[in-house]
């Protein structure tokens, strides 16, 4: 049996990092096309720079709440997958191990020409002299808006390998990734986790959990425990 978990902005809201969906579409004051988007980038990179340095010290700032550490729990008893919307290394700092992240990692930096080469960042700073081994800038390891989002086929495989498909802390807006809820077979295991629960189209097997994910992770647990051999 596999089980794979979806997890959104909320998962990590609980550990203080802000979302920007739910402050009018800013992110700390910035608006997204500012600081988030490649044409910002080639237009301003030091306020793009600046940004993810501010957003990048708060995730180290951060520890994972017990909604990630269940998770990492649960991978020790079960064949457990993570596909992650979230940029933060909460799951990994909880000790998860099979995390794939479909919107970059704000914890690594990749060269502006060419997107194999990519580096862990010491520390929350990234300057802007700070270049890659073929002597180009720099960027933030993160998937912009407009961009294509190179790990989705991977991340789209592994939903329709799911038996056990597990949204946690998302809205479902954020597309492309919103639509791996697409890709899960007709006998899967729908599950989502969440106060606001999203609008989805019409199918079997889904169970709702109307908490937020520190809440709501026991209530699944105990679920699977009780239900699944």
């Amino acid at each position: 049996m596999k089980i794979v978990v979806f997890t959104g902005a909320g998962i990590s809201a609980e550990s203080g990092i802000q979302t920007f969906r739910g402050n009018n579409g800013l992110w700390e004051g910035y608006d997204i096309d500012e600081v988030a988007t490649p044409e910002a980038w080639h237009k301003n990179p030091e306020l793009v720079q600046k940004f993810y340095n501010m957003r990048r010290k708060a995730v180290l700032e951060a520890t994972p709440n017990p909604a990630h550490q269940l998770l990492a729990n649960l991978e020790k008893e079960y064949n457990l997958h993570i596909i992650t919307q979230n940029v933060d290394d909460l799951h990994e700092r909880a000790g998860s191990k099979k995390v794939l992240h479909l919107h970059g990692e704000i914890t690594k930096a990749r060269s502006s020409i060419d997107d194999s080469l990519i580096y862990d960042i010491k520390g929350w700073e990234l300057k802007l002299t700070d270049t890659c081994s073929l002597g180009s800038r720099l960027r933030p390891h993160i998937v912009w808006f407009g961009e294509q989002v190179p790990m989705l086929n991977e991340a789209a495989k592994l939903a329709n390998e799911a038996d056990i498909f597990v949204v946690i802390g998302s809205s479902l807006q954020v597309y492309p990734a919103a639509g791996l809820v697409h890709e899960i077979k007709s006998t899967c295991q729908l599950v989502v986790i969440d106060p606001e629960i999203p609008t989805l189209r019409s199918r079997n097997r889904t169970k709702f959990i109307q908490n937020k994910a520190t809440e709501g992770l026991p209530i699944f647990i105990e679920w699977l425990k009780n239900n699944v051999v």
